[in-house]
């Protein structure tokens, strides 16, 4: 589908600009201006005062109803440009290039858009589905070690909530995907693109079946807003997986082979289970705080094996608390 927009104009971060002229230049051969605005390279981008510096940039390029805003960038990019073009104009078309991997396998499929409230991540935000998402591998070429590895999480995540056969092919393929083999990495861009397409189409506005995809991102998203966003949301993630999966077994809801092979993917990738450093009693009372929790709240998404998780499940305080001071220690 031809989108044949009046006007674009790209967004993106100082990291990858140089990547973004590259895009400029692809829309100019086709005669179509477009000017880039550049945000920070950092998750505190997602607050209101970026959003306000977006949308002044989409007024100067006087972007109407025909226009589009194209994201060129990571999850950050992504998340606040995607929540400018949902409100200007009362929604304006979106395209997103992601850049990282992390973007690729998650936060560029589903829709999500937001910026950061001063104690919770993603809490101001709206459903806004792009008009096209365009992935080119040769973009996390050089990508840094850190920011690639990170995005192995969410594809573990996949993995252990939803698809034993991907978790097998993590298994058996860890080694050529840290090593950025493009045909396996392919391979598993495509799985998990697929996966989350497949349950959002079945629970776009979340408040269903695609609260499977939240695994980790209970105590994964407290620990983000309890350190001021300074951990990355890979090695938070992570962290909320390892949490999950210990407050699944104390509750016997999985076997503790289940959380051992669990560790031992994530370890695979670069996801120690190193602590990070993190009060755990703002971690707990940023979970009180998460936009799925109700009258402070919240419905859990336990592991029951490897490839099956179950959501909606209630677990007595006391034991979140012991769990989450005891990986916290």
């Amino acid at each position: 589908t031809r989108l044949d927009p009046t006007g674009a104009a790209i967004v993106t971060d100082g990291n990858v600009r140089p990547y973004a002229v590259k895009v400029a230049k692809a829309i100019k051969r086709v005669g179509l201006k477009t000017s880039i605005h550049a945000i920070p390279a950092s998750e505190r981008s997602k607050s209101m005062t970026q959003l306000q510096d977006v949308l002044s940039f989409l007024e100067r390029q006087q972007i109407d109803r025909g226009g589009c805003v194209i994201a060129v960038g990571g999850g950050t990019v992504g998340d606040l440009a995607g929540l400018a073009a949902a409100i200007w104009q009362r929604g304006v078309r979106l395209v997103a290039v992601p850049t990282t991997l992390l973007a690729m396998v998650d936060s560029s499929i589903g829709g999500k858009t937001g910026v950061n409230g001063r104690r919770s991540k993603n809490a101001i935000g709206a459903f806004w589905q792009p008009s096209a998402v365009i992935s080119d591998l040769s973009a996390i070429e050089t990508l840094p070690i850190p920011s690639y590895r990170d995005a192995f999480a969410e594809v573990v995540k996949y993995a252990v909530a939803m698809d034993k056969g991907l978790f097998d092919l993590l298994q058996r393929n860890g080694p050529r995907l840290v090593e950025r083999d493009a045909a396996m990495l392919e391979r598993v861009v495509f799985r998990c693109v697929a996966a989350k397409a497949l349950i959002v189409a079945k629970d776009e506005r979340d408040r269903g079946p695609r609260a499977i995809l939240n695994y980790g991102h209970t105590a994964g998203h407290a620990l983000e807003a309890a350190t001021g966003f300074r951990v990355t949301h890979g090695r938070a993630v992570a962290f909320g997986m390892r949490v999950a999966a210990r407050i699944a077994l104390a509750l016997d809801l999985c076997s503790k082979r289940t959380v051992d092979s669990q560790d031992e993917l994530l370890d695979a990738f670069g996801l120690p289970d190193k602590p990070p450093h993190a009060d755990p009693k703002r971690v707990l009372a940023a979970m009180a705080l998460d936009k799925k929790a109700r009258r402070g709240k919240v419905a859990w998404v336990m592991p029951r094996r490897i490839g099956h998780a179950e959501i909606g499940h209630s677990v007595p305080a006391p034991v979140v608390r012991r769990v989450v001071t005891r990986s916290l220690a």
